[in-house]
């Protein structure tokens, strides 16, 4: 038995919003993996500081994506749960554990631009559809990823 859903969305609303939602959380996920990976393997004279600056990014990121996930489940729609999943819905490339500090520092900093449009669009839609609590939680996503590009910004010498 299937447990009627009435929110105040339509059918196609809810369906809309999670689509973008389930784009954010692939996205989230990749710079998620890619950052923890990048943690582990950074190296060089700045280690330390990198290595901690991508630690507090990654348990952030870490802790959204549940969120994310049961956003999707409250608007009647199945989260993706396996790497293929997510490798389907992502625009965020692998990250390469054999490049420079800096290097990966920068990759970082262009994949949270990446989700920074990503979560944008997302809360275009969710706004059109009337969409509070997704808003409200895309709303929360883009301003923690663009304090993460931000740092990642400031820490390579940019404004």
């Amino acid at each position: 038995m299937t447990a009627t859903i009435d929110t105040g969305l339509t059918k196609t609303e809810r369906a809309d919003v999670a689509q973008e939602l389930t784009k954010v959380l692939a996205d989230s996920f990749a710079v998620y993996l890619k950052t923890h990976g990048y943690h582990w393997n950074v190296r060089g004279p700045e280690f330390f500081s990198f290595h901690n600056l991508l630690e507090q990014q990654y348990r952030d990121i870490w802790a959204a994506l549940d969120d994310l996930a049961e956003r999707i489940r409250a608007l009647g729609v199945l989260a993706p749960q396996s790497f293929s999943g997510f490798g389907n819905l992502t625009s965020i490339k692998d990250g390469d554990p054999e490049k420079e500090a800096t290097a990966m520092l920068k990759e970082l900093m262009q994949d949270h631009e990446t989700l920074i449009a990503t979560t944008r669009k997302a809360l275009e839609v969710a706004d059109e559809a009337g969409d509070e609590a997704s808003a409200d939680l895309m709303t929360q996503r883009l301003a923690a990823h663009e304090k993460f590009a931000w740092m990642l910004r400031s820490t390579l010498g940019g404004r």
